[in-house]
């Protein structure tokens, strides 16, 4: 697959770009956890049985799993903007369709539409990568990370408030009010970046991860339901397994995939994923088991007696922690780098699983457990896009991010199968209500703590970071931008202008350059000036090919000796032929 990639941002973003960004990753966030307040109600609610009830949970899921790599991929061919603005416009759809309905199938379809904008959150996430400068790259693309966790966590006391006080459709409104204020903001704030990924979409590659994304996470979510040795739920595990193995063998064989599992498989972006898995798995269980400890009455024995608002409140510094987390994160990760900064968090996330086991007799320990459980967490989520874009191309960016967003997906569809089960079988009948035991609580944290300890075992196989130098201005946001500064500080390259027919600088021209034996060596776009920047791997004969829009092609001969070479291409020329 061939890409366009620059080594600086083309255009520079103004100051709201970053808030604007991260509010979109909080509202998409907040579809998550919106119906948490109302879970036990839905049955009623919608007139229906309670296994039918979960599929309007079940189904945001679904669809959010799906869409995150899909628009990713999307996004670096046809513009991260402007595949933003298209999800959260599907979500906003989806919300009014709730909105407006008490109808199970309609609703199953209205929250499906909504779970699609969690594609927002791998595209803003490429959006700053295209064009913050690098020393605002690191805090921002944190805040975007953790936007997950903050909305979802800020969600729950104010769906709780609002559920409590009006009709439960006023949540759909709310969001649907939500969404639409956030793609005005994008309109006016944010601007498109030029960075493009050549090649065509896959949709044959599309249609087979959603078809074994589907079949992988709906026995996940409905195992308790279905039994988890059931035949369907064990066919079901069998015809995914099937599927994305023969998935996978189609991506390696396409030129230009839905996913590169090249790229995937490097030790850099396979151990973040399989971490984010575990860091999705300790999130959620916290989300799951402090709402209902502190709801239960206070006639069990251990229930903690709060009303459903009471109970958000006290969970929701676990989102306000993570918010704040972001900068501290920036200035650990540009001292010490991402891998130690994701250590970093895994740690306090056991050590806030650990201590909270010890703290449930109170609803303030419940809150000191959510700020230690959201600082950890807020330094994992931090990390985890910085060690993705270190690790791949820049027009891959959206489509890996995407992916790690969809591991996070996974992990938190894990979490809520395991945990459910283990509340489910350790409950006690009380008048023929089960009702959650403390023994089951502490077990939920014992997973949690086990889950960050395979984590942790995971970014130990991280590759080693460079050890940042004492005397050095170098304070990169990820351990690519380091990479290429060091790299640009020894050998700068081949730097010029690309020139028209009238001798006028072409803008966007696309120039790339080739080695001797046909491959693309380096690519980037020129500025508005024309002008272009181009770093060598090594010294030697190149050929530099420039191509715009209303321009014909032009190709030029060039050697590197070690000395940074002005070369310009005039596309009025015809140039070297290049033969791949």
């Amino acid at each position: 697959m061939t890409h366009t990639t620059t080594d600086q941002p083309a255009r520079r973003a103004g100051g709201a770009v970053v808030p604007v960004l991260a509010f979109a990753g909080i509202v998409v966030a907040v579809m998550q956890t919106l119906l948490v307040p109302v879970i036990k109600d839905l049955p009623q609610l919608l007139d229906t049985a309670p296994s039918n009830a979960t599929w309007v949970l079940t189904s945001t899921l679904l669809s959010g799993a799906v869409a995150t790599p899909i628009m990713g991929r999307l996004g670096d061919l046809y513009g991260k903007r402007r595949m933003l603005i298209l999800s959260l416009a599907v979500m906003v759809v989806g919300a009014l369709v709730s909105a407006l309905t008490s109808q199970l199938l309609t609703m199953i379809v209205g929250r499906t539409l909504q779970g699609f904008a969690m594609g927002a959150i791998p595209l803003g996430i490429g959006l700053m990568r295209d064009m913050l400068p690098r020393e605002r790259l690191g805090s921002a693309m944190a805040l975007m990370s953790s936007s997950i966790g903050v909305g979802g966590g800020l969600a729950l006391p104010a769906a709780a408030l609002v559920a409590q006080h009006t009709n439960w459709h006023a949540l759909f409104y709310g969001a649907a009010g939500l969404g639409a204020l956030s793609i005005v903001l994008t309109l006016l704030v944010v601007p498109e970046a030029p960075m493009r990924a050549e090649g065509s979409f896959d949709l044959l590659g599309a249609l087979g991860l959603s078809t074994g994304l589907v079949l992988l996470l709906l026995p996940i979510t409905k195992g308790s339901d279905w039994g988890w040795s059931s035949g369907t739920t064990l066919g079901l595990f069998a015809a995914a397994v099937v599927v994305l193995v023969l998935w996978g063998l189609f991506e390696l064989r396409v030129k230009a995939p839905l996913v590169d599992l090249r790229t995937t498989a490097r030790p850099a972006v396979l151990f973040t994923n399989l971490a984010s898995i575990m860091v999705g798995v300790a999130f959620y269980v916290v989300s799951l088991v402090l709402p209902q400890l502190l709801q239960l009455p206070k006639a069990t024995g251990y229930g903690l007696g709060q009303s459903m608002v009471v109970a958000g409140l006290c969970v929701a510094p676990l989102g306000l922690t993570m918010m704040f987390t972001a900068p501290v994160y920036a200035r650990l990760s540009a001292k010490y780098g991402p891998k130690t900064t994701l250590i970093m968090g895994l740690l306090i996330i056991a050590l806030g699983y650990g201590g909270g086991l010890g703290l449930m007799d109170a609803a303030w320990q419940t809150i000191v457990t959510s700020v230690v459980l959201g600082a950890g967490i807020g330094l994992a989520y931090s990390s985890l896009p910085a060690l993705i874009v270190g690790a791949v191309p820049a027009s891959e960016t959206g489509a890996a991010n995407g992916l790690n967003t969809l591991m996070r997906s996974i992990g938190t569809s894990v979490s809520s199968a395991v945990i459910g089960m283990v509340l489910a079988n350790t409950a006690q009948n009380v008048g023929g209500v089960a009702i959650p035991t403390m023994h089951g609580f502490r077990v939920s944290f014992l997973i949690a703590t086990a889950a960050v300890a395979a984590g942790l075992l995971m970014a130990l196989f991280l590759p080693k970071a460079s050890r940042p130098q004492q005397h050095t201005q170098l304070r990169a946001s990820s351990e690519e931008d380091a990479v290429l500064e060091r790299a640009e500080e020894v050998l700068r390259g081949f730097r010029g202008r690309v020139l028209g027919a009238d001798g006028a600088p072409v803008a966007r021209a696309k120039v790339t350059l080739i080695d001797r034996r046909g491959r693309q060596a380096g690519a980037t776009v020129s500025d508005e000036d024309g002008g272009y920047v181009l770093a060598v791997p090594a010294q030697g004969a190149y050929v530099l090919a420039a191509k715009a829009s209303g321009h014909g092609p032009h190709a030029s001969a060039a050697t590197h000796s070690g000395e940074e070479r002005a070369v310009e291409l005039d596309l009025s020329l015809p140039g070297e032929t290049v033969s791949a």
